[in-house]
């Protein structure tokens, strides 16, 4: 089988998914027959990329791992060209068969486990883009396509937090991860920017030689913001209070994003930058310290959990933290090596969590002695050392206090400029507003629109009728008047005359 045919490990649950969703916006038939359908589709589709993925592993294993496979160009303009290309190396290959077995078995494993639940379509179309967007950041040669597919895995993560959208827990939650990710985003794009300006080159297998001719102030430039990217999306401190809340998702989303394999992209990612890294020691001190601070975290948290899922979610941050820590130390075929026995691993126990949920029913948590002697440090803990609260006052609430402010500004200012229909919330007497403004600049809008409206009142709205209303009222009745002369013969000749008279 030839190397180019590792496209199709991305495609073919790319495919499906978009053939699912097809059938269901178009009006398919539900019921239990449409759910096996669903399942059977994407199942047939994961067991087809995992073939193509063992075909890739059995003739690498026979002929060598090429590297880079370019299959055309995606993008051209000026002197910026980005190509359609894969990475089959000894990084990519495992990592992506890994993907393939854990989502396969997750899929079989969801069919039972989210039978006749609303929305069990909706979750595996997105349980399917999100298994595309991680074979794409995996196999993907250059670095704008395994952008494409870091996005498309934090996009489906947003959606699966938010699964029960009726819930406000959940809804809130699916927040805080969307905006903490942003962040990491707009790391990555600054260093696909920079990357771009320092080493005229995408392709993951330049970046090594671009590095060593390139000054260490530009390379740590460059992967300082791959690193603040692959911090955001593993949930290293001080990201690390979105993926505490993540769990709001299915059983399944949460074993397979936060578990196993989403949660391990930043670690990837890391990985892949091995020739970058090596060229600027200071951000190899970074990743370890955050990574040690990230496994104390996760050790302390989980001292105090009385939910197992919560409890495998902070052995979890432990373990990747762990990781970093030794990437730190340069020993990152160690670390590879410790992220897929852990993807597998954890993979398993969450899967495994709602039994063992079932069969430890009642049963108390003891805390160590140690902690249960201390109040300060228990309370510390218990609180997360209060670490979302902090993330929260720094990143969430701003974002949702301008989405806010968005919105008014788009109710108050702009469906009023558009003439839409709707109760007028500037009035004065109005005793029970349903918002106010926020800030300087919401003070200051929430004045202007007062001010306007007593001056609409006064003009137009007054009770006896404002001075601009009894003008227009006096003019319409002496424009009524010449009408009614106008209808007249005598008046409509005379009219006739004097245009006739102007005219010569």
């Amino acid at each position: 089988m030839p190397f180019e045919l590792i496209a199709l490990a991305p495609l073919l649950p790319l495919l499906a998914t978009a053939l699912v969703a097809a059938w269901h916006i178009f009006g398919a038939p539900g019921g239990d027959a449409a759910e096996a359908r669903t399942v059977r589709l994407l199942s047939y589709a994961m067991l087809g990329s995992l073939a193509v993925l063992l075909a890739m592993d059995a003739r690498a294993l026979l002929y060598g791992a090429p590297g880079e496979i370019v299959l055309g160009t995606w993008f051209a303009a000026g002197g910026i060209q980005i190509p359609v290309s894969f990475m089959i190396d000894a990084l990519s290959l495992p990592f992506a068969t890994l993907i393939a077995v854990i989502g396969y078995i997750a899929l079989k494993f969801s069919a039972n486990y989210l039978h006749r639940e609303r929305g069990f379509h909706r979750f595996f179309i997105i349980n399917g883009l999100f298994l595309t967007g991680m074979l794409m950041l995996v196999l993907s040669g250059n670095i704008v396509l395994s952008f494409v597919g870091w996005e498309i895995v934090g996009v489906s993560s947003y959606l699966l937090i938010g699964y029960a959208f009726e819930r406000t827990v959940a809804t809130g939650s699916a927040v805080r991860a969307f905006v903490t990710n942003r962040i990491g985003d707009a790391g990555f794009i600054l260093a696909i920017a920079l990357t771009l300006h320092y080493f005229d080159s995408f392709a993951w297998s330049g970046l090594g030689a671009a590095a060593i001719s390139t000054g260490t102030v530009s390379v740590s430039l460059v992967a300082l913001g791959f690193v603040v990217a692959a911090l955001a999306k593993s949930a290293q401190v001080p990201f690390t209070p979105w993926i505490t809340r993540a769990l709001e998702g299915p059983t399944p989303s949460s074993a397979i994003f936060y578990g196993s394999l989403m949660v391990h992209a930043g670690v990837y990612l890391i990985l892949r930058l091995e020739p970058v890294l090596v060229q600027a020691p200071l951000l190899l001190v970074l990743i370890a310290v955050a990574g040690l601070v990230t496994a104390l975290y996760g050790w302390f948290g989980g001292l105090v959990q009385s939910d197992v899922k919560s409890a495998l979610l902070f052995g979890t941050l432990t373990q990747i933290g762990i990781m970093f820590v030794t990437i730190g130390f340069g020993a990152f075929d160690v670390a590879a090596w410790h992220m897929c026995l852990h993807a597998t691993f954890r993979a398993w126990q969450f899967l495994s969590a709602p039994s063992y949920m079932h069969a430890v029913k009642g049963a108390s948590v003891e805390v160590p002695p140690w902690l249960g002697r201390s109040q300060r440090w228990y309370t510390a803990i218990l609180e997360r050392f209060w670490l979302e609260r902090f993330g929260d006052a720094l990143l969430t609430l701003p974002m949702q206090d301008l989405g806010r402010d968005m919105r008014l500004f788009d109710e108050r200012i702009v469906s009023r400029m558009l003439g839409a229909p709707g109760d007028s919330e500037f009035s004065p007497h109005r005793q029970n507003r349903l918002v106010r403004g926020r800030g300087v600049a919401g003070a200051l809008l929430e004045w202007c629109a007062a001010n306007l409206y007593r001056l609409e009142q006064h003009l137009l709205m007054g009770t006896e009728g404002g001075p601009t209303r009894r003008t227009l009222r006096a003019l319409s009745e002496y424009l009524a008047v010449l009408e009614s002369m106008l209808e007249q013969p005598r008046y409509l000749i005379l009219l006739i005359l004097i245009i006739f008279i102007a005219g010569m």
